[in-house]
């Protein structure tokens, strides 16, 4: 009997079934089963193809203001879905319903955007965005305020 598994939500997904262990080395190998015999006739019909999930439901494009500051190795993005951090590859997602609040200073060097994303389980996270220069990193905060403030009002 086969387990069937929902369709992944957003984030990492349900983690993969187990698996049966391998056969011991001194075990005998076993032959694998025939193959069916083809069909002589193809079927009066076309069959549609079976897929293994429901087809995902295609997102409307976000509406909205976005934010997006990026280096070479890390990004910050701010838009209606909520909050996304990149950081050395790995990437995480914060919907705007998962998010207590979201902070954001300078780097104590001045060099670099700091945000933070506060969930509502009390977990803290934080990515780093080195800015070109010093002036590239003061557009930033009237933006990312702006941003901020549309999705999340204060009051």
């Amino acid at each position: 009997m086969s387990q069937q598994y929902p369709p992944p939500g957003p984030g990492f997904g349900p983690p993969p079934p187990q698996y049966a262990p391998a056969p011991p080395p001194h075990a005998a190998p076993q032959q694998p089963p025939p193959y069916a015999p083809a069909p002589q006739q193809p079927p009066p019909y076309a069959q549609a193809p079976q897929q293994a999930y429901a087809p995902a439901p295609s997102q409307p494009a976000a509406e909205g203001p976005d934010f997006l500051a990026v280096d070479k190795r890390n990004a910050v993005v701010v838009d209606a879905s909520g909050v996304a951090f990149e950081s050395s590859g790995l990437s995480i997602e914060f919907r705007w319903p998962e998010i207590r609040s979201v902070h954001y200073q300078a780097s104590p060097s001045g060099k670099a955007l700091m945000v933070a994303v506060i969930h509502v389980d009390g977990r803290f996270f934080e990515c780093v965005v080195e800015a070109k220069s010093r002036s590239r990193l003061q557009e930033w905060f009237p933006q990312l305020a702006w941003v901020l403030g549309h999705y999340r009002p204060v009051g």
